[in-house]
């Protein structure tokens, strides 16, 4: 089936009714959300780093599908925060394949680069669906690529440079320290606009931290105070970790886990799934949300 791959989700349509009244073909709505990358952690006496970029983001209708196609779902884990003086690390990639489908696959978040006391121990961000902010050191060290691999629409943006915001589904990450953390993606496939993916905060040395972006971003640490972590099933990237000084490692945040959503008419429904996703109803619309790995058969 071809991959209509949109930013909104659109109406799904069945076709035909078994003999017990169900569905015996329907298309089906998705919603792809991988996990946020990790924030950057400094350094002692060292600049702030970059925070986690958002998982990737992409939707797509297809189908119709006759009944018995097992669709097959994969939900991504947030990357981990960086030890001492360290980069984070990538989220995971989620996705959905079965037969007859066009396997989406949504990719990781990248990673916080870290804040050092050296120009040549900087690190980049990480590229990613979104990418994560770059470690910073006297300048704008860069910041990850966003939307990698490239998919059309784009499934993120680019993370900031120089102790940055990680990148989000709709904006990227902004540049210096305490960059913002970018915009995430709103979807209203459950039923309710919900905003997904927005990368984390830039770390700083000030206070308040700086805010990660909408969609789960984690904000960015301060001066010897850890960030925060992106939200779990949003795909926000955690923030960057502060300046430290004589205080506790002033830590990045975890990036937040991803998520997968299906929308189809409720009369076709089969009750079949694996891995316990959250059933609702909106309208004629049945919607399940797959927190963690699992399944469902048309």
């Amino acid at each position: 089936m071809p991959l209509n791959s949109t930013r909104g989700a659109g109406s799904a349509k069945g076709f035909g009714l078994t003999g017990e009244g169900r569905l015996s073909s329907y298309s089906l709505d998705f919603l792809v959300v991988a996990g946020g990358g990790g924030g950057g952690t400094s350094e002692f006496s060292s600049n702030p780093a970059g925070a986690g970029g958002a998982g990737g983001f992409r939707t797509s209708t297809q189908g119709p599908f006759n009944t018995g196609v097992v669709i097959t779902v994969t939900v991504g884990d947030g990357g981990a925060k960086g030890a001492d003086s360290s980069q984070g690390s990538n989220g995971s990639n989620s996705e959905i394949s079965g037969t007859g489908l066009s396997t989406i696959t949504s990719a990781g978040g990248g990673s916080g680069g870290r804040g050092f006391a050296s120009n040549t121990q900087y690190s980049p961000g990480g590229n990613g669906g979104s990418g994560g902010g770059g470690g910073g050191y006297g300048g704008l060290i860069n910041g990850g690529s966003g939307n990698t691999p490239s998919t059309s629409p784009s499934q993120g943006n680019n993370g900031g440079g120089g102790s940055g915001g990680g990148g989000g589904a709709s904006t990227a990450g902004g540049n210096g320290t305490g960059g913002t953390g970018g915009t995430g993606t709103a979807s209203s496939i459950t039923g309710t606009s919900t905003p997904y993916a927005g990368g984390g905060g830039g770390g700083q040395s000030s206070t308040p931290g700086v805010a990660g972006g909408p969609g789960g971003g984690g904000t960015g640490g301060t001066l010897d105070s850890p960030a925060g972590n992106g939200t779990a099933n949003l795909g926000g990237g955690g923030g960057g970790g502060g300046n430290r000084d004589s205080g506790p490692i002033a830590f990045g945040g975890n990036g937040g886990k991803g998520v997968v959503i299906l929308s189809f008419p409720k009369a076709g429904f089969s009750g079949t799934t694996t891995g316990s996703p959250v059933e609702s109803q909106s309208g004629n619309k049945k919607i399940l949300v797959f927190n963690g790995s699992g399944s469902y058969t048309t």
